[in-house]
């Protein structure tokens, strides 16, 4: 039943023509939350794709990239008390708890152990979907699943999830058509962040196997490449094995994270003595490269600004020879293929996290062109990234912005 709205339910921003108060509803009165089927079904390699909670994320519901399948009689027996729709919602009850994705495709799929089916009654399964992304109604799922174990949400309370909802169908949606639109730019964006990626790819995968070659400013052939061993032309270095004590404020202490999100501002700190201490072992520089070995392995980053840091052992430091390389090269070189797959070879799988040793690290080889076609390669790869960062910073921009959105167009 509804309670009655104060005036304290009205959005800061509002579409023209719509007046009053909003009105605050369970989840479960205007929609149907349907459980998934407690069985767990036998796999097949091709079939009808079974939705997890691991494959469940804001926006579109995900059919392909799910591995775990069923055949077309399983989909019937597991799926036979509901009928998704489109703009339906399937909701995470754990691992991304609260996590929603919007059905946008008449494809058949399963729902997995820990996902709920949220059906509309009126149209109104945009409203919800965005109203399950706001900093409120996520904090009151993570409130109802704090006595849990395993951090799960309990389908009566998924019912009772309290949401502050526009009391006219019109508004509702408006205000879903407006944030599927913003949607709709950080997807562009993300396809153009991913071509972008694909096609630098590509354009590696022929210069490192000399597919594509490039001249000299007079038109004439650059020397033969050489094959050498990652030690031979550099020296490489762990971070400090011990866990030190962190400061609220200090020297950046970067881990394996700030390398693969590429964020080196918003860091743990360290005291200036621990700093200190470490430099007096090894040195972070200009120039120098460092590159994911625990955990995530092989994710490297050229440090081309003047840095004043110290890192964890799961990164590993590579100070090249000046005289024998281009460092932006090398970290480039470092994402081929080749060099991935040898890095691989040598990792430790049965470790965990999976891990690999400094010197195998070393071991790993490098083709090197001379020193000016070295950085021709660079130049051209460093200038795709350029790009590839350029689109990823609009995209940040525009999610930003959307939360923004979020706060102000919901109660």
């Amino acid at each position: 039943m509804s309670t009655t709205a104060t005036s304290a339910q009205i959005p800061k921003l509002r579409f023209p023509g719509f007046e009053g108060a909003w009105e605050q509803v369970a989840l479960g009165e205007g929609t149907k939350v349907i459980d998934c089927k407690h069985r767990t079904p036998q796999y097949v390699e091709t079939g009808v794709p079974i939705i997890s909670p691991g494959t469940i994320k804001w926006g579109p519901l995900d059919v392909v990239t799910p591995t775990k399948r069923v055949t077309e009689e399983e989909y019937v027996s597991l799926m036979d008390h509901c009928d998704p729709q489109l703009d339906d919602l399937v909701l995470s009850r754990n691992q991304s708890m609260g996590v929603a994705s919007r059905i946008m495709t008449r494809e058949k799929f399963v729902l997995g152990q820990d996902t709920v089916l949220i059906q509309q009654r009126n149209g109104n399964g945009g409203i919800i979907f965005f109203r399950l992304q706001t900093e409120g109604t996520q904090g009151v799922i993570g409130k109802l699943s704090g006595g849990s174990t395993f951090s799960r949400i309990n389908l009566k309370d998924i019912r009772q999830i309290p949401l502050v909802l526009p009391t006219e169908l019109d508004e509702q949606q408006k205000i879903a058509a407006f944030l599927t639109a913003v949607d709709g730019q950080i997807e562009q964006l993300s396809r153009k962040k991913a071509l972008l990626e694909e096609y630098k790819k590509g354009v590696m995968q022929q210069l490192f196997t000399q597919t594509l070659r490039f001249q000299d400013d007079h038109g004439h052939d650059f020397p033969d490449w050489e094959e050498m061993k990652l030690s031979e032309i550099a020296s490489i270095f762990d971070g400090t094995h011990s866990t030190p004590e962190y400061t609220k404020t200090g020297i950046p202490f970067y881990s394996v994270e700030h390398v693969t999100n590429g964020q080196y501002t918003k860091t743990k700190f360290i005291s200036e003595e621990v700093f200190e201490k470490e430099n007096k072992r090894v040195r972070l520089e200009r120039g120098d490269i460092l590159m994911t070995r625990i955990g995530d392995i092989g994710t490297s980053v050229h440090i081309d600004w003047d840095v004043k840091a110290s890192f964890y052992v799961s990164l590993a430091l590579i100070k090249l020879r000046k005289a024998m390389a281009d460092s932006e090269y090398v970290h480039q070189a470092i994402g081929s293929r080749d060099f991935q797959r040898e890095l691989w070879q040598r990792t430790i799988h049965s470790a965990f996290p999976i891990k690999i040793n400094l010197g195998e690290i070393g071991e790993c080889k490098l083709r090197l062109p001379s020193l000016p076609e070295q950085t021709k390669i660079a130049g051209i790869l460093s200038a795709m990234d350029g790009k590839i960062a350029a689109v990823g910073e609009q995209m940040r921009q525009t999610q930003a912005w959307k939360k923004g959105l979020l706060q102000q167009l919901f109660v």
